[in-house]
């Protein structure tokens, strides 16, 4: 989706000080808009609107959540002048100015740009308004460009503490339309991220009207790609919805997790070290955040922990290392302390902080934190002891249990955790992780009995649950567009029917140089000719087939199987009986697509994000093509592209050749 602009203007024909009349909705048509759309962006002004009701509620609407307005002040019009300041107001970049003839002297203005543009007989010059046209589109992309760089408004220039206000909380009720199809994507997104859809979920960004729409759903597909393993992936999503929103903390957050699950996974370019200066960075934007310290603190406990759990070492050996790296110890032990100081109800950073003090006195034989823990076991109990959210006890309840490990006795150990299971003793996942941290201690000799009352709990709880089952990952992901085979009578050849088992032998080929079988997962749509022909090759070497298609099954059959004939129908059904997974439409999955959107191309995408959801290295596009253009936008020409942009990782099949 294109950025959107809005354009605050005089309406109609009107007078300048010196009695000219001047048209602006000629100055709107000929210059203002076809220049923002050349540089890429949705225009919209005011008085487009045609539903009933108050023009104003459109205009506040559009000046907080515009990703730019366009301001024409050649006349001194009170609405226009207004709209600025609201604008100024509301938020501190995204304006361009501009003046039709003599630039207004304004002092509030007076250093601002300006594009000043030609005026003649009424209406833009026709002498300068190619020229002008360019630079207003300059001048725009200039503007978007520099998006995070200074500071456009003056209020927020000579205010420099001003926060901008959140759009959502700022709703507008009247504008009804608008915030309803907001939240019916919402919706979408929510439940394409619980069905682990996240192709869904990106196709959804990528089609909000504007840019804080689509940093939410990226934050939201960067999460859902976190929590699925996929971190570079993520982490690139999170990226650029941070590129909109750069304060937005929770992006801040998941991005600094990606960054540390890559280091540990030790993936080239990626470093704890990486991840703790970004945390240092989010801290000094927002000091007071204890789940930002809790985070950083995970990081210094895992440069700590790595340092010394290491495999083949007795427990003995890992003592001895563990206490000489003392430093990087107390590193996590400060970060932990930090959030739960700057906020004593964040229960979590309290209990982590309290028990690395604990094993740095045990390990250290040094008594510097035994008047904070003192103080700080209480607190932490009585924070945990207080908490109110259901869908958080069980932590809260563990955490007590925690507490017992560090200074109880086995059996109060045993009867903390207890109570903590009953709250959620159908979560493997959750289980699975407090054993973990007693396992960490069992490997330091750390309370021994206490720890070993602990793990006995769980296992006992864990042995009555089946352990859930990883969700399946391809080893590969093979991705497939190609010419449908011809409609009888078409007038210039693309795929003749006659080519047909030469493209299925070329098909099968490459399947079978890429290691195709049954721990690999295909996407394509199950168009008449290449798609299908693909499917069946692939079918029979034991790979999953997933079809995404651009229409509802009824008008995909109708639009790209039939052209045919009867006999690729069938084709369609065998296969589709044996598909591992249900066909789905993006109209039913997606929504209908936004105005202006082709849908072969919305198609293309969202099989392409949902291949790259599993793996960037994993995807391999396979594509039977001319090399040409499509009959029309969305072919194997664009997904060609995409793919190429993205991956490089192309086997074309050049039919150029093979015919």
């Amino acid at each position: 989706m294109k950025l959107h602009a809005f354009v605050a203007m005089p309406f109609g024909i009107k007078r300048d000080s010196e009695g000219n009349t001047i048209d602006f909705n000629r100055v709107y048509a000929e210059l203002i808009k076809p220049s923002l759309e050349a540089a890429g962006l949705d225009v919209f002004r005011a008085d487009e609107e045609q539903r009933a009701g108050d023009i104003r509620t459109d205009m506040f609407q559009e000046l907080l959540i515009a990703d730019l307005v366009v301001a024409d002040l050649t006349l001194p019009s009170p609405n226009v002048w207004y709209e600025l300041g609201v604008r100024h107001a509301l938020r501190a970049r995204g304006v361009v100015i501009l003046c039709g003839g003599q630039v207004t002297t304004a002092f509030d203005l007076y250093t601002d740009r300006k594009l000043r543009y030609g005026i003649r007989d009424g209406g833009p010059d026709p002498a300068t308004l190619p020229d002008d046209i360019q630079q207003l589109g300059d001048m725009v992309r200039a503007t978007m460009e520099s998006w995070h760089g200074r500071k456009i408004s003056p209020v927020y220039q000579l205010l420099p503490n001003l926060q901008e206000p959140d759009w959502k909380s700022l709703r507008i009720g009247e504008v009804r339309e608008f915030w309803e199809r907001h939240d019916a994507r919402e919706d979408r997104i929510a439940l394409a991220c619980r069905a682990g859809h996240i192709g869904d979920v990106l196709v959804l960004a990528d089609e909000a009207p504007i840019s804080a729409f689509r940093a939410e759903a990226w934050f939201r597909a960067g999460e859902a790609l976190r929590k699925a393993g996929q971190f570079d992936f993520a982490l690139e999503q999170l990226e650029r919805g941070l590129e909109v929103e750069p304060a937005n903390l929770q992006g801040l957050r998941e991005k600094g997790m990606c960054l540390q699950r890559l280091a540990i996974a030790h993936v080239p370019g990626y470093s704890l070290d990486r991840a703790r200066e970004h945390y240092r960075n989010v801290l000094e934007r927002y000091p007071a955040d204890a789940e930002t310290w809790a985070l950083l603190g995970r990081v210094d406990r895992d440069a700590w922990v790595a340092a010394w759990r290491q495999p083949g070492k007795t427990p003995e050996q890992m003592r001895d290392e563990a206490a000489y790296e003392d430093a990087l110890l107390r590193a996590a032990i400060d970060s932990y302390a930090n959030g739960y100081r700057r906020n004593p109800s964040h229960y979590y950073s309290g209990i982590n902080a309290l028990t690395l003090m604990h094993l740095y006195s045990d390990l250290a034989r040094d008594a510097r934190y035994d008047r904070e823990m003192a103080i700080m076991t209480c607190a932490v109990r009585f924070g945990a002891e207080c908490e109110t959210n259901e869908s958080l006890l069980f932590w809260s309840l563990a955490t007590l249990g925690d507490l017992e490990v560090l200074a109880g006795t086995p059996d109060s150990v045993r009867a903390a955790y207890k109570e903590a299971i009953a709250r959620n003793d159908k979560d493997w996942l959750n289980l699975d992780s407090c054993r973990a941290q007693l396992l960490l201690l069992k490997d330091l000799a750390f309370q021994t009995e206490n720890v070993e009352a602990g793990i006995a709990a769980f296992d006992r709880a864990m042995q009555r649950l089946t352990e859930p089952e990883a969700k399946w990952q391809p080893r590969q992901v093979f991705l497939f567009s190609g010419h449908m085979i011809d409609a009888p009578g078409r007038a210039s050849p693309r795929f003749p029917a006659e080519k047909e088992s030469v493209a299925a032998q070329k098909i099968a080929e490459a399947l079978d140089q890429l290691g195709a079988g049954p721990d690999g997962l295909a996407l394509t749509q199950g168009a008449c000719g290449g798609d299908l022909l693909f499917t069946e090759a692939c079918l029979q070497r034991g790979v999953k087939v997933h079809w995404l298609q651009p229409f509802r099954e009824a008008d995909f059959i109708r639009k790209s199987v039939l052209q045919g004939g009867e006999t690729w129908r069938k084709r369609y059904l065998d296969a589709k009986a044996r598909l591992a997974l249900p066909v789905r439409s993006a109209p039913q999955e997606l929504g209908e697509p936004p105005p202006h959107t082709n849908p072969y191309e919305r198609c293309n995408l969202w099989l392409l994000y949902t291949a790259l959801a599993s793996g960037v290295d994993k995807v391999r596009f396979v594509c039977l093509w001319n090399g040409g253009g499509g009959d029309g936008p969305g072919g194997t020409a664009h997904m060609y592209r995409e793919v190429k942009r993205r991956t490089g990782r192309v086997y074309w099949l050049d039919t150029r050749i093979l015919w």
